[in-house]
């Protein structure tokens, strides 16, 4: 029978002592036996460690586990069902002869759903102890509820009717299922490293962002770490030694995952796994986790879809807690080498699916696209940082409705809504999908469709959270990923948005000392006119009026003209068509020789 943990410089008297456990059982009412519990103690005192055993509902001893004080070896415990205990008892020695509970006990216990825990130690000659179990009930953050017995005679542990307890539980396990309890929301425990590759961002304001991701994404954060290194680790991407730590703290905080604020390597995130036990996760998983939630059309549907499956294809090689598929390698070839391939397939011929659904949507959008610049009708993108206020804008400007949340990337489908300007000229504007520092590659390149629109605008308006301390850094986020898009050239007007939220309206001269902008408070309705004067003075000053006189035989000239929209005013007269037109500047040259002498720029 195998013994878990460390057995380095253990004796071999004292293993075949701690395998003889294995042969020792308990009447399946009664947490222990007296017996047992001197033969734990007997190797505890030998060895000045733990001893851990996990007994089933038969009474049988399915696993012996030895380690330092307050670590041992957990087994791989599976609850039958979500509503009920697991059916296995853990019973151990404190060598300290403090039998009382500790805080990674009691996490293991809940995490693993035992029927229940037990300590044991001495306390002179006598042997005591302390017991925990579920009630069935739970707490007000949505933990399962403890009662906990003890420090006791041990003979009082041996007195309690185990079965009758774990019926009692399972009863309002099941009883509590069966009222439609929510799903047990997920304890998250965010790690990090501090190194130069990190950027500009500072570590803290880089994990309090994961930490607003990971609330957007319905997680609750249980603890946070972060570790200077020079480099992060080619194994682990954390040192051991917090890889260690973060181990204990998940079972003292009942933690059930770990997000880590970098994308991880395929072989760092099945090597945390597997130390930890916890499913891990990295920062791209959970944006494109966010981005699922938050995908409401059909063509955002097949760009996230189409992140995740570019992003796991990689990451199918393991035996990770999240895919759980069999890798290769000697060992593993057969039946599970040919389901990996078959899952790689099946995978590469989706991804080539919506590749080709969504070059179906473009070709149709470059339809759309062609009418417009035919109408001219100017196209303004607004772009930003995630929770900048682009959506709110949108509706104060257009009475769009777009919901907008004050949370991380609350909106993703793009909306186009007309604004008619003070002038009468109309112009589109565009609500973009939010960027955000380290956005996944993949999703970049998913929906670069979509962010078309950003290469095609004739104006940029990059809203600005004026108000956030990391301001210049979410700026520079934002124009990394213009410039991936071939974008970073365009005509930009910077837009202040939150100055309401500015303890100082002097740091206004600030933030237009070096840029073209003008601050505003969206929600607030505030200076919004300034915002729309300075959209429409671009515009002006990008076309001219003219008045053209045209020959009757050149129609064609005055087809063009009708095509440009630009026709403003039309009279006859014995040399031609007179006409008033409102032109591109891109297109003067067209009708230069049709020009008036008294044509000039429009100045109003």
């Amino acid at each position: 029978m195998k013994i878990h943990g460390d057995l380095a410089n253990v004796k071999a008297s004292v293993l075949e002592a701690i395998e003889a456990l294995y042969a020792l059982s308990v009447p399946t009412d009664q947490i222990s036996t007296r017996e047992l519990n001197e033969a734990m103690l007997a190797v505890t005192d030998l060895l000045d460690r733990e001893v851990a055993v996990y007994v089933n509902r038969a009474g049988s001893i399915v696993q012996v586990s030895i380690g330092d004080v307050g670590t041992v070896d957990l087994p791989k415990v599976k609850a039958r069902s979500a509503s009920s205990l697991s059916g296995i008892r853990c019973i151990h020695t404190h060598p300290s002869g403090d039998t009382r509970l500790s805080s990674p006990d009691l996490s293991s216990l809940r995490r693993l759903r035992f029927d229940c825990m037990a300590a044991i130690g001495r306390d002179g000659k006598d042997i005591v102890g302390s017991m925990g179990f579920l009630t069935g009930n739970s707490e007000e953050d949505g933990k399962l509820a403890l009662g906990q017995m003890g420090p006791v005679c041990d003979d009082v542990l041996h007195g309690v009717n185990l079965t009758w307890l774990i019926a009692i539980v399972n009863r309002r396990l099941h009883a509590s299922r069966a009222k439609g309890t929510e799903e047990e929301v997920e304890r998250a425990i965010l790690a990090g490293v501090a190194w130069s590759g990190n950027g500009s961002w500072s570590h803290e304001a880089s994990m309090e962002e994961l930490a607003r991701l990971a609330d957007t994404a319905g997680t609750i954060v249980v603890g946070q770490c972060v570790q200077r290194k020079e480099k992060p680790d080619a194994m682990l991407f954390l040192g051991k030694g917090k890889v260690s730590e973060i181990a204990m703290e998940a079972q003292d905080q009942d933690a059930t995952l770990l997000i880590v604020d970098d994308e991880l390597t395929p072989s760092q995130q099945r090597n945390l796994e597997r130390t930890l036990g916890l499913k891990v996760i990295d920062r791209t998983a959970l944006i494109l986790d966010i981005f699922a939630q938050r995908a409401r059309s059909s063509e955002g549907k097949m760009q996230v879809e189409l992140a995740q499956l570019r992003y796991h294809l990689p990451r199918l090689g393991g035996q990770g807690l999240a895919l759980s598929r069999l890798g290769g390698g000697i060992g593993t070839r057969g039946p599970g080498e040919t389901k990996l391939e078959m899952d790689r397939r099946r995978i590469r011929s989706r991804i080539h699916d919506i590749e080709q659904q969504i070059d179906r949507l473009k070709r149709n959008r470059t339809l759309r696209r062609k009418g417009r610049k035919e109408a001219r009708i100017p196209l303004v993108a607004l772009v930003g940082y995630t929770n900048a206020g682009k959506s709110t804008l949108l509706n104060k400007l257009t009475n769009a409705a777009v919901m907008a949340e004050d949370k991380l990337f609350a909106t993703l489908d793009p909306t186009t809504r007309k604004l008619v300007l003070p002038s009468g000229q109309e112009i589109l504007l565009t609500d973009t999908v939010g960027f955000i520092q380290k956005l996944p590659h993949t999703l970049v390149t998913a929906f670069r469709a979509t962010l078309e629109e950003v290469q095609e605008a004739d104006l940029l308006l990059h809203v600005v959270d004026a108000s956030d301390e990391n301001v210049e850094q979410q700026i520079e986020s934002v124009v990394h990923v213009l410039t991936e898009l071939h974008a970073e050239n365009k005509p930009t007007l910077y837009v202040w948005n939150k100055m309401d939220c500015l303890e100082e309206r002097t740091r206004t001269e600030t933030f237009l000392h070096n840029r073209d902008g003008v601050c505003i408070a969206a929600e607030k309705g505030e200076n919004l006119d300034g915002l729309i004067a300075h959209i429409e003075a671009f515009f002006r000053e990008s076309y001219v009026n003219l008045t053209l006189l045209i020959p009757y035989a050149d129609g064609a000239a005055i087809a063009a003209l009708h095509a440009l929209h630009a026709v403003r005013d039309t009279a006859y007269c014995e040399q031609g068509t007179r006409v008033c037109a409102h032109i591109p500047l891109s297109a003067r040259e067209q009708f230069r020789a049709y020009e008036c002498a008294r044509n000039e720029r429009d100045k109003g």
